[in-house]
């Protein structure tokens, strides 16, 4: 067998390389076509630079360390302690090589850059295919000098794995703010940048160029992104609620609930339609005539439409509680009635049993199992979840669902 000894942790500096994968990655950002950028969610470009750039320290995995030997020729013509009459020719004796072989988990490159902190006598060995490979050679059989010159050097090696984790976190740690903040950057511009050439009056122009298809580069530990083909016509954004707006129309849902739970006799028996009126009155209060019950949209009818100068800026959908299933049902109903501009829905939930702690902890598990779930988010309710689900044809046009559940007099 042939082995290689080199330096470890020597051969290049790691502050170096970082700056360096922090400019390619920002090169990579602002060269994503500009159809591609605006076509798919921040968050889903962010979780695909995020596993492409984040870097995964080596891990030693010392559970599984194996040994290998074999006879080899040592060249010991410099050695002061033999009696040797020509020192200028090498002179061989039939030695031992002892090899330990680490396997460790994590970027095998790393073992070739030089951190922060680190000494003027970095250990020796290869790091290869998942295997840092440590040789010594003896011209006796002296098992505990070379175990002891091994455990030297791998506690050597751990040192410095510590200084390269330490060198890498602040990287880590801030790379999804800084692919955020560069890729909202640029949509901005974007929009910007088309926004003034469609208020010169004039068609734009296709670039020649502009591809017809994109699939992005493969990513560690991830399937790759499909982002959708390029529009052959100017970006425009839909109208969208804002969040503030999405937020008081369920403060208006959520008071509602609070009447109801203060005067239990009045809305007792009530069926989903009759429940569902009373959200439409508080609703059309606020809202100036525009909720409407049982509307037609898409491809169906849903519960409570808001609609402001034609566009839907609201959509939700009323249940009562009857098992994980009859959310599911009520999920999938409820994107068969959404179009590709809807963004903002709501599920309403109303429970009747009575182990309403039960009900509400069911509510995320069936939400995350769904096939066009995304990503749950921060939601500051006991009763209430925020999803991030994507549209039935649409992988990269999202929609934004919170499901509220609340207990009502059966």
């Amino acid at each position: 067998m042939a082995f290689r000894v080199d330096a470890l942790f020597w051969q290049h500096d790691l502050a170096s390389m970082l700056r360096q994968l922090e400019e390619k990655l920002f090169q990579q950002i602002d060269a994503i076509e500009r159809s591609q950028l605006l076509s798919t969610s921040v968050e889903d470009w962010s979780d695909y630079f995020e596993q492409q750039f984040k870097i995964d320290g080596p891990q030693l995995k010392k559970d599984q360390i194996q040994v290998d030997q074999d006879e080899i020729n040592i060249d010991v013509s410099q050695d002061p302690t033999r009696v040797i009459s020509d020192r200028t020719q090498p002179f061989y004796i039939r030695g031992t090589r002892i090899v330990f072989l680490v396997p460790f988990d994590g970027d095998q490159e790393l073992f070739k850059y030089r951190p922060s902190t680190h000494t003027l006598s970095p250990p020796f060995g290869t790091a290869n295919d998942g295997v840092l490979v440590l040789s010594y050679t003896r011209t006796d059989h002296d098992a505990e000098a070379v175990k002891a010159a091994f455990e030297k050097d791998i506690s050597e090696i751990e040192k410095y794995l510590v200084w390269i984790a330490q060198d890498i976190k602040p990287f880590n740690d801030s790379l999804r703010a800084k692919i955020r903040d560069r890729i909202e950057a640029r949509r901005d511009k974007v929009l910007k940048d088309q926004g003034s050439a469609a208020a010169l009056g004039f068609p734009l122009r296709r670039r020649q160029d502009a591809p017809e298809t994109y699939v992005a580069p493969t990513v560690r530990r991830k399937a790759k992104l499909r982002p959708p083909s390029a529009s052959a016509t100017p970006f425009v954004p839909e109208p969208t609620l804002d969040l503030q707006e999405y937020e008081h129309i369920l403060s208006v849902i959520s008071n509602m609930v609070r009447v109801m739970e203060r005067s239990p006799n009045a809305f007792r028996g009530m069926e989903e339609e009759d429940v569902r009126q009373h959200f439409l009155v508080q609703l059309n209060g606020q809202y100036e005539g525009q909720a409407t019950g049982e509307t037609f949209n898409f491809e169906g009818k849903t519960d409570i439409l808001i609609r402001v100068n034609g566009k839907n800026i609201f959509i939700a959908e009323c249940m009562f509680w009857r098992g994980p299933e009859s959310l599911k049902k009520k999920i999938d109903q409820l994107l068969g009635y959404t179009s590709w501009r809807d963004t903002k829905v709501a599920i309403l939930i109303f429970n009747r049993e009575k182990n309403f702690s039960a009900v509400v902890n069911k509510i995320p598990q069936v939400v995350e199992s769904h096939p066009n779930f995304k990503r749950r988010l921060p939601y500051t309710s006991e009763t209430g979840f925020r999803f991030v689900l994507h549209h039935r044809d649409d992988k990269n046009r999202e929609l934004m669902l919170t499901v509220l559940a609340f207990e009502v007099p059966a």
